[in-house]
């Protein structure tokens, strides 16, 4: 099954709402969370989806829950 194009830009959207609220670069977020900045840059512009084990490390690097995290990409 394809990840639906919607909730790949909502992840993206979300992410970089609560990244830019944190005052943080795509670079910083993405050493925090042990990715390359291109891998993480592809997924804030969905062009990739993350595997679920990446988005909990990204989230781990935002300091936010899984749950709060899939409530702000229900926000967008």
């Amino acid at each position: 099954m394809q990840p639906s194009p919607n909730a790949d830009r909502a992840l993206a959207d979300a992410l970089r709402k609560l990244r830019t609220e944190r005052g943080l670069t795509q670079e910083g977020l993405a050493q925090r969370a042990g990715l390359t900045s291109g891998a993480y840059a592809r997924i804030e512009l969905a062009q990739a989806a993350p595997a679920w084990a990446t988005v909990r490390r990204i989230a781990d690097a935002l300091g936010v829950s899984l749950r709060e995290l899939a409530e702000a990409v229900e926000a967008t």
